[in-house]
């Protein structure tokens, strides 16, 4: 009776945990495909992140932008997440957003706080 009880307390719930994570170390995730955008950033001209000045007044600037757009509960997650890269009062807007209103929108904030004529805006529509 004794060797029963143990056999079901133990050894069964631990063989069927060891079956789980072999299985979940067997599952192979697929990777993002970004090779496009990774193309597109090698450009010569293209602005990236890595690119944001230290300067103080580049710094407050993104800051700034950054959060006037996460506090718009309207825009996605995805659209929270755009590189917003500030570089001698100018502004490059970067990424994916799921629609032309979240386009504009972070658009707009970002001329709020640069000026219109200083936001270049190169997010991206997803295609659905």
């Amino acid at each position: 009776m004794k060797r029963r009880f143990a056999l079901a307390t133990f050894v069964l719930p631990a063989m069927l945990a060891m079956g789980s994570v072999a299985w979940a170390q067997t599952a192979t995730p697929t990777a993002p495909n970004n090779s496009g955008i990774n193309v597109r950033d090698r450009n010569a001209g293209a602005m990236t992140a890595g690119q944001q000045s230290n300067r103080t007044s580049d710094v407050n600037l993104t800051r700034q932008i950054r959060r006037a757009v996460e506090k718009d509960n309207t825009l996605s997650t995805v659209a929270h997440n755009v590189k917003i890269v500030s570089m001698n009062g100018r502004v490059t807007l970067r990424g994916p957003v799921k629609t032309e209103q979240e386009k504009a929108a972070i658009g707009s904030k970002a001329q709020m706080f640069a000026g219109r004529d200083n936001v270049d805006n190169q997010l991206e529509v997803e295609t659905q």
